[in-house]
C-alpha cells in the first residue's frame, strides 16, 4: 500500500504451485479479462533464492525464521501482443505484464488495489542495485513519450522509490491507455525490490492517495471509454488441483466465478478501498473487539490477512499458532493483571485503565505512550526499543483480552491463565506464527462480519502450507499490524480473504462487494 503503513514484509514460501501464462480476452460483453494459469513448481531449482514478499510488498524486509530456504521456477512469457501474463509467485506476489511506449517496452507489475500510482524502473536509474535486475524504461526509444519531469517519491515500510513523472501510452492486456502519467523510478534503495519478481507497481486505488495527484491508469481506462462499466473484479482460484489460477476483469464481473449474490458495502474513506466491518468471530463466538465497528480495506497487494495485535493474538491462540513469547506481556499481566481485572469489574472505562495504573497516558480517546519530551529521553527510548511503548501496548492488549473473558463469566484465575497463554502466542517481531499441520481438522472457523453478513474462513483457507509430507510446514495466515485511532483499528483483507470470496471494486457506485468464489 503505497505511502501508507509501516508493515513488516513477510517472506511467504507458501505453495507448490506457480501461476504462469495468461490470455487477456475481450469479449463482446465489453469486459477485459486477465486470466491466470497454474503449473507445477520445480522444487529443485534455485534453492537459495530469497523472495522479499510481504504482507504487502511495502513492509520492512524480513525472512521467515522457521523456513530456511524455498524454491521457484521461472515461467517464460509468450504469445501475441494481446496476451498478458499474470503470475502468482508462491501466493505472495500476483503480477502480470504490461507495456509502456511505442514500440512497446514490457514490464511485470503488481496489480495493487492498495496504491494508486504506476511506476516502472527508468534507464536513468544508475545507483540502485534493484534497477540492474529489472527491465528499465527508455524514453528515447518511444515515439509517444512526453516529458513531465516533476519529482516523485513513494515511501514504503521497507524503503522507498523516487524518480520523476513522464507520460506515455500504456498497454494492459488488449487495451491501450493513451498519454498515461507514470513514474520513472531512478532510485530503489534497500533490498526489497532487488529480489522482487515484479518490475513495478500498477495501483488500482483512488486518486486521493496518488503521489503527485497523478491520474491512475484505471481512471483513464474509464475516461477513454476502454471498459464497459466502471467496475473491476478479482477471482483468485486457490484450488491447487485446478489449472486455472484466477482472473482479473476490467469493466465488469464474470458470473462464472462466484455463487449467489454479492454483499456490497459503501466505501467509507476514499483512498484505499476502505469500508466498515463488524465483529470478528472465533468458532462462532463474538470477540467483541469490533462490536462497535472497525474499518477494513480489500487489498490485492497483500498476501495475508492483517489486523490489530490484540485480536490477531487471540485468533492465533485459538488455532494453535505458536509465536515468540513476549516477556513484556507476561510482566504486565503478572504485575497488574489483578488490578486490571478489579477495574474492569468496577465498571471503569476500559480505554482509561492503562493510564489509571500508570502504564500509559490518556489522550482523550485511548492510552498512549508515557514518553517524555526531552531529546535525551527520546533517544533513550529509541535505543531501548521504545520500552515504554511496549509496556503501554502490552497493557492495552491485556485489557482487550480480559474484557472478552469477563463477558464469558470466567473466573479471575481462569482469566489470568488465559492471558498468560495469549502472551505465549504473541508472534515474533516479523509477524509469523507456525501451526501443526496435523491439527487443521480441529481448528475453528474464523469469521468476519461485513454488511450484516458473516464471511467464514475455514482452516484450509487461512493456513498456508509449505512443502509436502513430513517436511510440510504450516503457517498462520493471520498477522498483526496496529493502526491507531482515528484511522484504526484497521483490518487488511488480503489474498487470504479474497481467495475464498470473489471481490468486486465498483468505482461507479463507490462500493466493494464480496461473494463466495466459484
Amino acid at each position: 500500500m503505497g505511502n501508507k503503513f509501516n508493515v513488516a514484509v513477510l517472506c511467504l514460501c507458501v505453495t507448490t504451485l506457480l501461476f504462469s501464462l495468461v490470455t487477456s480476452a475481450s469479449n463482446d460483453d465489453g469486459m477485459r479479462r486477465i486470466g491466470l494459469k497454474k503449473v507445477k513448481l520445480d522444487l529443485d531449482s534455485d534453492p537459495d533464492e530469497r523472495l522479499l514478499a510481504r504482507v504487502g510488498f511495502r513492509g520492512a524486509s524480513a525472512l521467515w525464521s522457521s523456513i530456511k530456504k524455498y524454491h521457484h521456477r521461472q515461467i517464460k512469457l509468450g504469445g501475441s501482443e494481446d496476451i498478458i501474463a499474470l503470475k502468482n509467485y508462491l501466493d505472495a506476489q500476483y503480477y502480470g505484464e504490461i507495456s509502456v511506449g511505442n514500440p512497446p517496452q514490457k514490464f511485470t507489475v503488481i496489480f495493487d488495489t492498495g496504491s494508486s500510482n504506476l511506476w516502472v524502473p527508468s534507464n536513468k536509474c544508475y545507483f540502485s542495485l534493484a534497477c540492474f535486475f529489472h527491465s528499465k524504461y527508455k524514453s528515447s526509444q518511444s515515439s509517444s513519450y512526453k516529458a513531465n519531469g516533476t519529482s516523485a517519491d513513494i515511501q514504503y515500510g521497507s524503503g522507498a522509490i523516487s524518480g520523476f513523472f513522464s507520460y506515455d501510452d500504456v498497454q494492459v492486456g488488449d487495451v491501450v491507455v493513451k498519454n498515461q502519467i507514470f513514474i520513472e523510478a531512478t532510485r530503489e534503495p534497500g533490498v526489497t525490490f532487488v529480489a522482487a519478481k515484479f518490475d513495478g507497481i500498477l495501483g488500482l486505488g483512488f486518486q486521493e492517495i496518488s503521489v503527485g495527484n497523478a491520474v491512475p491508469v484505471w481512471y483513464n481506462m474509464i475516461e477513454q471509454g476502454l471498459v464497459k462499466e466502471p467496475v473491476f473484479s478479482f477471482w483468485l482460484n486457490r484450488k491447487p488441483e485446478e489449472a486455472q489460477g484466477g482472473e482479473l476483469v476490467f469493466g465488469g464481473v464474470d458470473p462464472a466465478h462466484f455463487k449467489g449474490e454479492h454483499t456490497y458495502v459503501p466505501v467509507t474513506h476514499k483512498g484505499y478501498w476502505q469500508f466498515a466491518m463488524g465483529d470478528v468471530l472465533i468458532g462462532g463466538e463474538p470477540t467483541g473487539y469490533c462490536a462497535k465497528g472497525c474499518s477494513a480495506i480489500a487489498d490485492s497487494g497483500t498476501s495475508l490477512l492483517a489486523g490489530p495485535t490484540a485480536i490477531i493474538t487471540m485468533i492465533n491462540q485459538a488455532i494453535g499458532a505458536a509465536g515468540v513469547a513476549s516477556q513484556e506481556c507476561k510482566s504486565v499481566v503478572n504485575q497488574y493483571g489483578q488490578t486490571i481485572l478489579d477495574l474492569l469489574y468496577s465498571d471503569a472505562q476500559p480505554q482509561k485503565i492503562c493510564s489509571q495504573i500508570g502504564l500509559c497516558t490518556f489522550d482523550g480517546t485511548r492510552g498512549v505512550s508515557m514518553g517524555i519530551e526531552s531529546v535525551v529521553d527520546r533517544n533513550e527510548r529509541q535505543s531501548s526499543g521504545d520500552f515504554r511503548d511496549a509496556t503501554c501496548s502490552a497493557c492495552e492488549m491485556a485489557v482487550v483480552w480480559m474484557q472478552n473473558q469477563v463477558r464469558q463469566n470466567q473466573t479471575k484465575e481462569q482469566i489470568i491463565d488465559y492471558i498468560n497463554e495469549l502472551c505465549d502466542k504473541l508472534p515474533n517481531p516479523m509477524g509469523q506464527s507456525s501451526i501443526d499441520c496435523g491439527k487443521l481438522s480441529s481448528m475453528p472457523i474464523i469469521s468476519f462480519t461485513i454488511g450484516g453478513k458473516t464471511f467464514d474462513l475455514a482452516p484450509h483457507q487461512y493456513i498456508l502450507k509449505v512443502g509436502e509430507g513430513d517436511a510440510a510446514q504450516c503457517i498462520s495466515g493471520f498477522t498483526a499490524m496496529d493502526i491507531p485511532p482515528p484511522r484504526g483499528p484497521l483490518w487488511i483483507l488480503g489474498d487470504i480473504f479474497m481467495g475464498p470470496y470473489h471481490t468486486v471494486f465498483d468505482y461507479g457506485k463507490q462500493r466493494v462487494g464480496f461473494a463466495e468464489a466459484a
